[in-house]
């Protein structure tokens, strides 16, 4: 059932959304929405953690060491899916405090 707070968050949402300056930094974030400095700050440092990994990746390449470089590829790739793990629950915990009855 729709009600009116969830079409008030909804928009919300979207009006915060449209907002956005670097909508490429919101898959580095750990929250859903980038709405502080803080939070662009969080995205930018994983977003930096991911490249050193990448570049990391490559020399271990140049340099031969195999499983080395096949770790540090999958710390790589776990890194952004963490990131949405925790988006999606976030999410989530948002969503069932909106479910809260008006008498709590």
């Amino acid at each position: 059932m729709i009600t009116r707070s969830k079409l008030v968050e909804q928009l919300r949402d979207y009006q915060i959304r449209s907002q956005h300056k670097c909508p490429a930094l919101t898959v580095f974030s750990p929250k859903p929405l980038l709405s502080t400095w803080t939070d662009v700050a969080v995205a930018i440092f994983w977003a930096v953690i991911f490249i050193v990994l990448l570049i990391t990746s490559y020399a271990t390449l140049y340099l031969k060491h195999y499983w080395v470089s096949f770790f540090i590829v999958c710390l790589g790739i776990l890194v952004p899916i963490r990131l949405k793990f925790s988006r999606q629950s976030l999410a989530r915990k948002r969503d069932r405090r909106l479910l809260l009855p008006l008498s709590m």
